[in-house]
C-alpha cells in the first residue's frame, strides 16, 4: 500500500503533507501536476519521475542518483528560453507505461539526502517560471492517488530494475508460465534466478524429499530445523522463494505419463533430471506439443584426485530439434561420478546460469548473435563452446 510506504518514510510523508501528488509505479516515484513554462510561454503541467530506493518494502533510503526524469515539454524560463540550470537527455521508455521525455541533472555536492530534498529542489527549478506567469498555479494539489502499489508477481517492489532502467526489457518475459522439472541441484538454482524475473507462474516438479546432501549443492543455506522435518523438495523451495515471487506452484510428483499433460499449459520448460529414460519421454512430449525447452546436464569424473567434467545446456524448439538425438543422452550410459552425489554446488549454479541466460536470449532480453542450441563448458581446459548455431 502506498500510504503504508509514505507513513514509514518521513521524506515521502512530508511531500504528501505539503500537497505533492505522489504515485509509485514500476519501481519509480511519480510526482504529478508539476507546473512549467513551454517555449511558447504557455503554462502546462508535467510529471517528475524518480528512481525509488527502499531499505525494505516500507521505507525509503537516500536516493541512489541525483538525476530525475520528466514527462512533458522541455521546461523554460518566463521568456521561453530553456532552463540552463539542468542538463538533459532525450526520450526514454522506462516500462510499465512510463514514457519520459527528458532526464534532468542538478547535482548537489553531496547528492540529495532524501526524496523531499530531491523533489522539492527540482520542482522549484522547473515551476518557478510558471508561478511568475500564473501566481495561482501550483504543484501542490493535495490530491491523494489510489493507495495501492502494483508489485506485479513480486511480494514487494522491484526497485533494482527501476534503478537500472531495464523495466521495459524485463517486460519481455512477462506472461510466461515456466516449468522446472527436477530440483536436485541445477533446477533449484534455476528457480533462484527465475524468482527474480516477472514471469507469471513458476511450476516445480519433483517427487523427492529435501535431504541433507541436497543442502550442500543447492542455493541458500538450509538450517537444521529444515532438515529435521524432511520436507519435500518442492515444498522447501516453494516456502523459500515464495518470499519474493507470488506465483510459485509446487507439484509433489515426478513428471510421468500420468501427469505429462499438465505441461501443455507451460510457455517454457527447464528439464533438470538425471534419469535419461524420463528425459526422453518428456522431450518427445514437448516437441510434439511445440513447447520450447532447455535440457541441462553435468558429467563429472574423478581423475588423479581431481574432478574433471562438462556442463551442458541444450535447447530444443519446434524449429530446431534435429540435433537433440546427438546432444542429449537418452540411454543410461557412461562413467559419471556425478550420480554419486559429489558436492559440486558451483557446477550446478553454473549450469543454471548458462541455461537461464540462454532462455533470456530466446526472450529477447539479451542480444543473441549466434543463436546456439547447444553449449558446453569443460572444467579442466576452461572452455565454453557454442554449437548448433542458426545465426
Amino acid at each position: 500500500m502506498l500510504q503504508q510506504l509514505i507513513s514509514h518514510s518521513p521524506d515521502l510523508k512530508r511531500l504528501q503533507d505539503e500537497g505533492y501528488e505522489l504515485e509509485v509505479k514500476g519501481g519509480y516515484l511519480l510526482i504529478h501536476h508539476i507546473p512549467y513554462v513551454t517555449h511558447l510561454r504557455e503554462v502546462k503541467h508535467g510529471i517528475l519521475v524518480s528512481e525509488l530506493s527502499l531499505a525494505n518494502s516500507q521505507r525509503t533510503i537516500k536516493p541512489s542518483t541525483h538525476v530525475i526524469n520528466f514527462k512533458g515539454e522541455y521546461p523554460c524560463n518566463t521568456d521561453g528560453s530553456i532552463i540552463t540550470a539542468i542538463q538533459h537527455s532525450n526520450q526514454q521508455n522506462l516500462g510499465n507505461g512510463i514514457l519520459i521525455n527528458f532526464s534532468f541533472s542538478n547535482k548537489p555536492q553531496s547528492g540529495y539526502s532524501d526524496y523531499y530534498e530531491k523533489v522539492s529542489t527540482y520542482c522549484k527549478i522547473i515551476s518557478s517560471p510558471a508561478k511568475s506567469i500564473d501566481p495561482l498555479t501550483t504543484e501542490k494539489t493535495f490530491r491523494i492517488r489510489e493507495n495501492f502499489i502494483e508489485t506485479d508477481v513480486f511480494q514487494y517492489i522491484d526497485t533494482n530494475s527501476g534503478r537500472a532502467k531495464i523495466n521495459l526489457i524485463n517486460e519481455k518475459v512477462k506472461g510466461q508460465k515456466i516449468g522446472i522439472i527436477g530440483l536436485g541441484g541445477t533446477g533449484a538454482y534455476i528457480l533462484d534466478l527465475l524468482s527474480k524475473t516477472p514471469v507469471s507462474e513458476i511450476h516445480l516438479y519433483d517427487g523427492d524429499v529435501f535431504s541433507q546432501h541436497n543442502a550442500f549443492r543447492s542455493p541458500g543455506a538450509a538450517g537444521k530445523e529444515d532438515l529435521d522435518i524432511v520436507p519435500s523438495k518442492v515444498d522447501y523451495y516453494d516456502s523459500l522463494y515464495s518470499k519474493i515471487h507470488k506465483k510459485i506452484t509446487a507439484h509433489h510428483s515426478y513428471v510421468s505419463n500420468e501427469n505429462m499433460k499438465e505441461l501443455l499449459t507451460m510457455s517454457f520448460v527447464f528439464i533438470c533430471i538425471d534419469n535419461d529414460v524420463s528425459r526422453k519421454l518428456i522431450i518427445q512430449f514437448l516437441l510434439k506439443s511445440n513447447i520450447p525447452f532447455i535440457d541441462v546436464g553435468l558429467g563429472v569424473n574423478a581423475v588423479d584426485d581431481t574432478l574433471i567434467g562438462t556442463v551442458r545446456v541444450t535447447t530444443g524448439t519446434d524449429k530446431k530439434n534435429n540435433h537433440l538425438v546427438d546432444r542429449i543422452p537418452f540411454v543410461e550410459v557412461g562413467n559419471n561420478d556425478y550420480n554419486t552425489n559429489i558436492q559440486i554446488a558451483e557446477l550446478n549454479c553454473l549450469n543454471a546460469v548458462l541455461a537461464v541466460i540462454k532462455w533470456k536470449k530466446m526472450c529477447g532480453f539479451y542480444q543473441d548473435l549466434r543463436e546456439e542450441h547447444h553449449s558446453t563448458y569443460s572444467i579442466n581446459v576452461n572452455q565454453l563452446t557454442s554449437d548448433e548455431v542458426t545465426a
